[in-house]
């Protein structure tokens, strides 16, 4: 309903980072105002720009959140999340928003 009322954008998942909890193919729905006005809290799974590769949204799990916001992203598949570790902390700008829900 969130989506149909457009307060969610709909996205869907084409890696394997965040494997076993998504799967590629898997559409999710992503709360874009989520952090209009606050930071992103450890825990939260989020779609974000990635610092290195220009237009290429990634979704990965939020563990570490300094005081001025910027934080680190790492997938759930430890085989495939090496990426994560080489771009260290990123300015919580680059996140596009929070997930809040997959489609069955």
């Amino acid at each position: 309903m969130l989506w149909l009322l457009r307060l969610r954008q709909r996205f869907c998942v084409t890696g394997n980072s965040m494997f076993p909890l998504l799967k590629a193919g898997d559409d999710i729905l992503v709360d874009t105002k989520a952090y209009h006005h606050s930071f992103p809290e450890i825990g939260d799974l989020v779609i974000a720009w990635h610092p290195q590769k220009e237009n290429l949204r990634i979704i990965k799990r939020v563990v570490k959140v300094d005081e001025k916001g910027n934080c680190f992203l790492m997938g759930e598949n430890s085989l495939e999340s090496s990426d994560s570790r080489s771009f260290g902390l990123i300015s919580s700008q680059q996140i596009i928003g929070k997930v809040t829900s997959k489609f069955p």
